[in-house]
């Protein structure tokens, strides 16, 4: 069954197109996502950990934008920080799929405890690899940014995995 499970998320993932989404858009399809993953028998923690990443990702990028953009303000971070949390959450609210009395691990809800881990280690990774770059003078190898944190995630996923299944 397992078998069945990972051939259908790499048809579905080969036939995605590249995405001009915006915000809103991306929300539904973490929602989507989130459904698609609960239907697929995928823990929550485990979809947690990778909503708290994007979220904290797309801060990242429009705080970066409107950096380059504009000038740095005092409000840019922690609004953009509210603002994704935001989108994500409370639609994930009012879906039901978060606060659910049964679906807790350590007396929190599983999807809210993947984002909150998820987050830290993402926004940790991101920091891991901007020391390692300025230590070293460049990055140690092409994509390096891409790979600490993907790699980062990819091991608190099946460490979650390995504690909910």
């Amino acid at each position: 069954m397992r078998r069945y499970k990972f051939f259908i998320i790499t048809i579905l993932l080969l036939m995605t197109k590249k995405a001009l989404a915006v915000c809103p858009v991306c929300t539904v399809a973490v929602g989507a996502g989130v459904g698609l993953a609960q239907y697929l028998g995928i823990d929550d923690t485990v979809s947690g950990i990778w909503i708290g990443a994007l979220t904290v990702s797309m801060a990242m990028w429009t705080i970066n934008w409107y950096i380059r953009k504009y000038q740095r303000t005092k409000w840019i971070v922690p609004a953009s920080f509210v603002f994704y949390y935001a989108i994500v959450v409370v639609p994930l609210f009012f879906m039901k799929s978060i606060f659910h009395p049964f679906n807790n691990l350590l007396g929190v809800n599983k999807l809210i405890l993947g984002i909150i881990v998820g987050s830290i280690v993402f926004l940790l990774s991101s920091r891991l690899y901007e020391y390692m770059k300025k230590k070293n003078g460049k990055a140690h190898f092409p994509f390096e940014k891409v790979v600490v944190p993907i790699f980062s995630l990819s091991v608190l996923s099946f460490l979650f995995y390995l504690i909910t299944r």
